[in-house]
């Protein structure tokens, strides 16, 4: 249906800051709250519009024992899976509980491209802050990828790309990434994303975005990453669940251990002033990752109403 027709006159929207306890950090995040009267392309149209990260869109469940089904889009493209935008639409949606008189659920189930996600509630004091999913897929490793591609797409040195724990490579919990271990946080500050090396050797369909990351044990946080998806019209993206928990899983099957509990805080965005938290986790049993989690907090920033009927 052409744009200029419209299914619905208007929309409810809100924003929140995903994996932030403040308002402008974090990973924005828009939630189109009543959107079953959407066709596909204003739903893309409308994500392009707010040229966010992603913009989910809430729609009634096909089975009655789930939350919503959600849709998640990028300004370029829709995804089957993505981390803030699952943690932000559950918190968002818990607040439109509260504020209708109703209390919100422990746990959320929504429907995805991807598969089922269950969320968990973080509350305090009766109050939603934040949330917490499980990946709807278990770890997929993929193929490996060259380091000079790498370091052509990202505008690093080949040197400052560590291949001792892993060379760079395509893995996921839902949704692909390319995962590359850097030798410092100069390296990891210095780069910045190429599109036309994206475009020849990383096209969307092989891998989501590139996430990069050092080590940091012993201080704030545990990781320190940056991840850029300019094929989806994101530079760089201010925090990445659904990379951030793969890495976690990747980490957990690399190790030696038959059985672990693997937890980490990866901090992420840093250099873009909007300093993000992400708490995941990992359980390897038998010498398989069986689980994997990421959760954080949230803040409401706005909300409104968008109009849809031609003026």
């Amino acid at each position: 249906m052409p744009l200029d027709q419209p299914q619905q006159a208007s929309a409810r929207f809100v924003t929140v800051d995903v994996f932030t306890d403040r308002r402008f950090g974090g990973n924005p995040l828009a939630v189109v709250l009543d959107a079953a009267g959407l066709s596909t392309r204003e739903m893309q149209a409308i994500a392009a519009e707010f040229n966010l990260a992603e913009t989910t869109f809430v729609l009634p469940p096909r089975s009655a024992d789930h939350t919503a089904q959600i849709r998640i889009f990028t300004p370029r493209a829709e995804m089957p899976f993505a981390g803030h935008p699952n943690v932000g639409t559950a918190f968002a949606l818990a607040r439109e509980r509260l504020a209708a008189g109703a209390a919100f659920p422990a746990a959320m189930r929504f429907e995805e491209i991807a598969g089922l996600v269950e969320i968990d509630l973080l509350e305090t004091g009766g109050r939603p802050v934040g949330a917490r999913l499980r990946s709807p897929q278990p770890l997929t490793v993929g193929d490996a990828v060259a380091v000079g591609v790498l370091a052509d797409a990202c505008s690093i040195r080949s040197v400052d790309i560590a291949t001792t724990r892993h060379a760079p490579l395509i893995a996921g919990c839902g949704a692909p990434f390319l995962f590359a271990e850097l030798a410092n946080l100069e390296a990891l500050a210095a780069a910045r994303p190429r599109e036309s090396a994206f475009a020849e050797h990383l096209p969307r369909e092989r891998a989501a975005g590139v996430y990069l990351y050092v080590r940091t044990p012993g201080g704030e946080t545990d990781i320190r990453s940056r991840m850029f998806a300019p094929l989806h019209g994101i530079i760089e993206d201010p925090a990445t669940g659904s990379a951030a928990v793969a890495l976690a899983a990747l980490s957990a099957e690399l190790g030696k251990e038959s059985d672990v509990r693997l937890s980490m805080r990866i901090g992420q965005a840093f250099e873009m002033g909007r300093r993000s938290l992400l708490d995941v986790v990992a359980v390897k049993a038998q010498g398989r990752v069986i689980e994997t989690f990421v959760g954080g907090s949230c803040v409401p920033v706005m909300s409104g109403i968008i109009e849809l009927a031609a003026s």
